[in-house]
């Protein structure tokens, strides 16, 4: 029970700055008096952010119904 306490508190409480953009991008974002560029890329980031989180969400939930089905086969009296 302690080491999961220990590890859920690391992971909860300890937060380590990473930087999410490459030199390229973080480069051209810094330069530029024109905010549209930034707003595209934070666009494409949140679009490619998206897109795995809704197709893991499907299957999860294909899963579910398939496992969850009520049986039909069932007789009453």
């Amino acid at each position: 029970m302690k080491p999961k306490f220990f590890i859920l508190f690391i992971f909860l409480f300890l937060i380590i700055d990473a930087n999410a953009q490459c030199a390229m991008c973080r480069a051209v974002l810094e330069s530029g008096e024109d905010q549209s560029a930034a707003e595209g890329i934070n666009d494409g980031i949140m679009f490619l952010m998206a897109v795995p989180y809704i197709l893991v969400a499907t299957i999860g939930y294909i899963i579910y119904r398939k496992y969850n089905k009520p049986n039909k086969t069932e007789s009453t009296d």
